[in-house]
């Protein structure tokens, strides 16, 4: 995701045709902590399934230290007015956070039509254990020879998977996020391996997730409730879950002692849905 949207044409880049502007969700201190579900399912009820239910398409980037719903620039006044009722609603001016109204963003707002039931996606759960870690950033250095190793030089070509390849047993996945500062790393148990463990931080419990993937083939950027379908199930049963949608797929992450449960669920929901 590069800062600017202004990119030079490039045989080589493909880029989507929309802005994107990215909303945070901070909490208040009113919500009580202890053992409750975290990541996408959350902001499920509160964020997810209202934006599905009234046709806006989102993106979502879980990290290790918080979770990112990105929205089209063009879909804001919708966003607002959705979520205004629930939410205080702020936007960066500089360096400082300024109330938004929904009269800030009326201009031209036409109430949403109510959105036709979304198309439920198959999904995938291969075996691969991964792994959600950070790094100090002053220890950065140490291992981006071993990171531009693995980001660019240890991948094989993507698979020419249609939908009829429902069964995998791994996938190729590695995600690394530097927002503000912090920074979030994904990576399969073994390529944990090729890193020096005392610069990898994780969880105090040092939990491993197993991985769903939404969709069989590339989902584009137009459809809406496609979040929805994993988190909404996912926020009903109290499990965690980490969620990063990419270019063409989208990739919820649970904790690897639920991932029966959570197959289960969600072809309840596809069967249910025939």
């Amino acid at each position: 995701l590069p800062l600017s949207p202004e990119l030079p044409p490039s045989e080589f880049l493909q880029v989507a045709d929309s802005t994107w502007l990215v909303l945070s969700v901070v909490s208040s201190g009113r919500q009580p902590s202890g053992s409750q579900a975290t990541g996408v399912t959350k902001i499920a009820r509160s964020v997810i399934v209202p934006l599905a239910e009234h046709h806006v398409s989102v993106l979502m980037l879980s990290t290790y230290q918080t979770d990112f719903i990105l929205v089209r620039e063009r879909d804001l006044p919708v966003v607002i007015h959705t979520l205004a009722g629930e939410f205080d609603i702020y936007k960066e001016e500089g360096s400082e956070c300024v109330p938004v109204t929904c009269d800030d963003v009326s201009n031209g707002f036409l109430k949403p039509k109510a959105a036709a039931s979304p198309t439920l996606h198959p999904v995938q759960s291969p075996q691969t254990r991964f792994c959600v870690l950070t790094v100090a950033p002053d220890t950065l250095p140490a291992i981006a020879t071993m990171l531009i190793d693995v980001l660019f030089y240890s991948h094989s070509a993507p698979r020419e998977d249609g939908a009829d390849s429902q069964d995998l047993d791994s996938i190729t996945f590695f995600a690394f996020s530097l927002i503000e500062g912090y920074i979030s790393i994904v990576m399969d148990a073994e390529t944990q391996k090729r890193f020096p463990s005392d610069l990898l931080l994780t969880s105090s419990t040092g939990e491993l997730w197993r991985m769903v993937r939404i969709g069989g083939q590339p989902l584009g950027f137009d459809e809406c409730g496609i979040v929805a379908q994993i988190a909404e199930p996912l926020a009903a049963a109290d499990i965690s879950a980490y969620y990063i949608s990419t270019f063409n797929f989208d990739h919820a992450l649970v904790p690897e002692e639920g991932i029966a449960e959570v197959i289960q669920l969600l072809q309840q929901r596809q069967d249910s849905s025939r």
